[in-house]
């Protein structure tokens, strides 16, 4: 055989041994992507909340539903006054999330929270505590019984005015009180014979008697909610906000006694 035959001959089982080769050894698997939970679109850390009082109830829920449904974050609630909540959050509280229980307090934390939505409304009761010792009845009682309000900056008590304002009904508080958690409190203990508070307050209490005012239905308080521009958790923040308008949380949300937005 001539030395080009050879060569050829060479060459050609070089070739197929490399096709071999290549057919029967698998490719190489690219290198993972980084942050494989981001990547996945998974969120966690924590989000803080900062809520009117009177959501701790149904947000505490909301707040179970959403970590069942996020198990990697954790919600962390404050819960207050609004009004305290907007002065907290003015001057750099590390707040995620804002729920006030009025747009007033809300409109004070513009900067903060561009782009809140109204997500459930409220209306105030009168509150007695069980057995009514004080025999209220009208809006008028509270004039004669020892009674607490919130005090005039609170949502609840900014409420509180316009109703007793509307009945022509002028009430010289036994105390006023920075929320309406604090309000319910004192009336369930019996320091106080009645008190306004809202209607979700009282479901569910077997401390308290509620009664319905007249012209209730004419002073409701319209419930804003809003992810922070700052927050420290974005991501967690707007997802939260977003449950909260879903219908799952607006069930939770009517089942405590809220109002439609």
């Amino acid at each position: 055989m001539s030395r080009s035959v050879r060569l050829l001959a060479l060459l050609g089982a070089a070739a197929f041994l490399a096709g071999c080769a290549s057919a029967s050894t698998p490719a190489a698997p690219a290198p993972a992507a980084s942050g494989s939970a981001a990547s996945s679109g998974e969120l966690s850390g924590t989000v803080e909340v900062y809520a009117a009082a009177s959501l701790q109830r149904s947000f505490d829920e909301i707040a179970t539903a959403f970590e069942q449904e996020h198990p990697g974050v954790t919600v962390s609630a404050v819960y207050d006054g609004s009004s305290t909540l907007a002065t907290q959050i003015g001057e750099g509280a590390p707040a995620d999330v804002f729920a006030s229980a009025d747009e007033k307090n809300m409109a004070k934390v513009t900067a903060q929270a561009p782009d809140p939505q109204v997500f459930a409304g409220n209306t105030l009761v009168i509150a007695v505590p069980k057995g009514n010792p004080g025999g209220v009845r009208t809006l008028a009682d509270l004039a004669r019984v020892t009674t607490v309000l919130c005090a005039p900056e609170v949502p609840c008590g900014a409420a509180s005015a316009t109703l007793l304002s509307n009945a022509g009904v002028s009430v010289s508080a036994a105390s006023s009180e920075q929320n309406v958690t604090a309000v319910l409190t004192k009336v369930a203990a019996s320091e106080a014979d009645a008190g306004l508070v809202y209607a979700t307050d009282v479901v569910g209490r077997d401390d308290v008697e509620a009664i319905v005012p007249e012209g209730a239905d004419a002073v409701v308080n319209r419930y804003p909610i809003a992810a922070l521009a700052e927050a420290q958790n974005p991501d967690a923040a707007s997802a939260f906000v977003t449950f909260v308008l879903s219908d799952e949380g607006q069930q939770i949300l009517a089942d405590a006694g809220f109002r439609a937005p």
